[in-house]
């Protein structure tokens, strides 16, 4: 599933309207960082016992400013979703993935998107067919044995937050197969527009987590064996139907945030 991650995404800038628009730029603005949050943990881009990247980098992925960044952590730590350890290796770390009060935010926040989502998505699904071809045909012996590492670490890796960063990192090794640096960055940023926050890739709710994790070792195993195959073919449209998983997951959010 998902693919690499990528630090940041271009900053935008707002339009300052006036003293008297201000606060209330300001509250919307809060309002919608906050429900971007809630739904990026919701849908599993951050799992309970992850660490939420750093405010700057928040604030840059999410084009608004520290303070805005800072309120709407605050709002999640109120909400129990979130709590805040100081100190050394400290940072804001999820606690709760989708309470009852997460699911209003979740269903603002997609439905908004939802074509701009759609569409990308398939996008990215098409992108890493290419890769995966690519990567076939270009693998040499050192890729294969990381890849087979990965893969075993994939396989070895807890339920949740530990498979999910074995993922990352077995598609990770499929992508640099490929040797096109071209077709990583733009992959890279198409994923970019799908993460609610600071790149990173969903990995959906506890109760369908293990069956899609299932699924994912399955496709894993094929897609990897393809590559190492040398079956450019294959591995193409192993991974183009491997990563609409993706889709998938957020179709389910949307459905029970609906409900």
């Amino acid at each position: 599933m998902g693919g690499a991650l990528s630090d940041g995404e271009q900053v935008s800038s707002g339009v300052i309207l006036g003293a008297l628009a201000a606060p209330l730029e300001t509250s919307s603005r809060i309002d919608d960082v906050t429900d971007r949050l809630v739904t990026a943990i919701a849908i599993g881009e951050y799992l309970p016992g992850s660490k939420l990247p750093a405010e700057r980098d928040l604030a840059a992925s999410l084009g608004a400013g520290r303070m805005t960044v800072r309120a709407a952590l605050a709002r999640l730590v109120d909400r129990g979703l979130l709590e805040t350890q100081r100190g050394r290796g400290g940072g804001s770390f999820v606690k709760a993935q989708w309470p009852v009060s997460s699911t209003a935010s979740v269903q603002r926040t997609l439905s908004a998107r939802w074509d701009s989502l759609r569409e990308t998505c398939d996008a990215i699904s098409r992108l890493h067919g290419t890769i995966a071809r690519a990567a076939a045909e270009n693998r040499d012996e050192t890729d294969i044995t990381i890849l087979a590492d990965r893969l075993s670490a994939f396989r070895d890796a807890a339920s949740g937050l530990a498979k999910q960063e074995a993922d990352s990192r077995l598609h990770t090794a499929i992508i640099a197969s490929a040797r096109n640096d071209i077709l990583r960055d733009v992959l890279l940023q198409l994923e970019s527009r799908i993460s609610m926050t600071a790149p990173a890739h969903l990995w959906g709710q506890p109760e369908g987590m293990a069956a899609m994790e299932q699924r994912a070792a399955v496709e894993h195993e094929a897609l990897v064996g393809a590559i190492t195959r040398g079956l450019a073919d294959e591995a193409s449209s192993i991974a183009r139907e491997h990563v609409k998983i993706d889709f998938e997951l957020l179709e389910g959010a949307l459905s029970r945030s609906d409900g």
